[in-house]
């Protein structure tokens, strides 16, 4: 029997940008663990803003700047008038008075970076009661002027999984019809 469905890569088409707070310098988060270890094994691609690599890379936390140094980054490059314009339009949203500070300038950058490239961001950055601007307060604003995901990491690992069970389940069915084998990868990410 042949099919006329190539088999899925093990790659989902997923891009996640994480933000400074994500860093996991200490392997001390379990989602952000689980999303390395995707990363290494090809399943999704990881990456930083070139601002958030910056940020990560300050002070004296030695594992930290570490692990930020293997980290690929983006680029905002914003210099195009549309681009600067769409830095000021994320300002807008997230900062009613304007980013008055570095760490708001910064945040501001880095969802430009994922609006520019395509990801979703990954932070812990607002939404919650003592915060409750910041990006992940600003998410539906984002999403639907954009069209920029924000998620917590926790979310981002329930997203992945959801496109692992659909890449396997169109894996086995490729695989009843053709006559392949299944990868070896199926079932264990």
């Amino acid at each position: 029997m042949s099919s006329p469905f190539d088999m899925p890569d093990r790659f989902v088409y997923v891009r996640l940008q994480i933000d400074t707070n994500r860093i996991n310098s200490r392997n001390a988060l379990p989602a952000m663990n689980r999303i390395e270890r995707w990363h290494r094994d090809g399943v999704v691609e990881l990456l930083t803003s070139q601002v958030a690599s910056r940020e990560m890379r300050r002070g004296a936390d030695v594992a930290r700047s570490q692990k930020a140094s293997w980290m690929i980054y983006s680029m905002t490059a914003a210099t195009t008038p549309d681009e600067r314009d769409e830095l000021r339009r994320i300002e807008n949203i997230l900062f009613d008075d304007g980013a008055r500070t570095d760490g708001e300038r910064n945040d501001v950058e880095i969802v430009f970076n994922a609006v520019k490239y395509m990801a979703i961001v990954v932070t812990n950055n607002g939404g919650s009661r003592r915060q409750p601007g910041g990006i992940l307060g600003n998410a539906v604003a984002l999403q639907r002027e954009f069209g920029v995901r924000v998620m917590r990491d926790t979310e981002a690992v329930a997203y992945v999984e959801e496109k692992i069970m659909n890449r396997d389940e169109i894996a086995r069915i490729v695989a009843h019809h053709s006559g392949l084998s299944l990868p070896d990868w199926i079932g264990k990410d």
